[in-house]
């Protein structure tokens, strides 16, 4: 065997590889772009091991990524704004029931919407695929019914409890929009949608010393 061939076998093999490895980088930087907060968070859960990671977040694309969400009408759609806005309300006297009442309700609603209720263990991955940015606040809410779950926490005191409540917000906001044009008009703070910008903290008032 030649010197030239030895040396163009030896190209093609390292062009191979690399394009293996490139390959696997854009695959990588999709996952990333695409979950969000939610690849490190895979990540972290397999131990650092970033192909099991990407095992995992392939197979709930590949399983709930066609999943068509269903439009509310704007009946169901405003009854759920009210039922939020109660629950909001009832904060300065039930916090604690309150954000439990907001978890029941969002997981309530992913189900209208056409996701899997909670129950089925199947949620979450599911709602990860479409909703990756917002699914921290909500695994939040629900730690307080659920304390310890999937490695969280319960929530030390009322203002954490108020946080998690004004964070979950905003996946409430997107999951209640009735279709792809509301949501963007939502997004973009447009009339009849919330500014995800704009604090909304003014919305609870928080009891006083005297009346705790």
């Amino acid at each position: 065997m030649t010197t030239g061939i030895i040396i163009g076998a030896v190209v093609v093999v390292l062009v191979a590889l690399a394009a293996v490895v490139t390959t696997r980088q854009g695959g990588t930087r999709r996952l990333r772009r695409r979950f969000g907060p939610e690849y490190e968070r895979a990540v972290a859960r397999h131990d650092g091991d970033n192909e099991a990671a990407h095992r995992e977040l392939r197979e709930r694309v590949d399983r709930y990524g066609g999943l068509n969400p269903t439009p509310l009408s704007r009946g169901q759609a405003e009854e759920y704004r009210v039922a939020w806005a109660a629950l909001q309300e009832r904060f300065v006297d039930s916090p604690i029931e309150a954000v439990r009442d907001a978890s029941r309700l969002l997981d309530r609603l992913a189900h209208d919407r056409g996701f899997p209720e909670h129950a089925s263990g199947e949620q979450i991955d599911a709602l990860s695929v479409h909703h990756p940015r917002r699914l921290q606040a909500y695994r939040d809410l629900r730690a307080v019914s659920d304390p310890g779950s999937d490695g969280d926490r319960a929530p030390a005191g009322t203002e954490e409890l108020r946080a998690r409540l004004l964070g979950a917000r905003a996946l409430f906001d997107d999951l209640v929009a009735e279709d792809e044009k509301s949501l963007s008009t939502a997004r973009e703070g447009g009339a009849g949608g919330r500014d995800p910008g704009r604090d909304d903290s003014h919305r609870f008032r928080m009891p006083s010393r005297s009346s705790r």
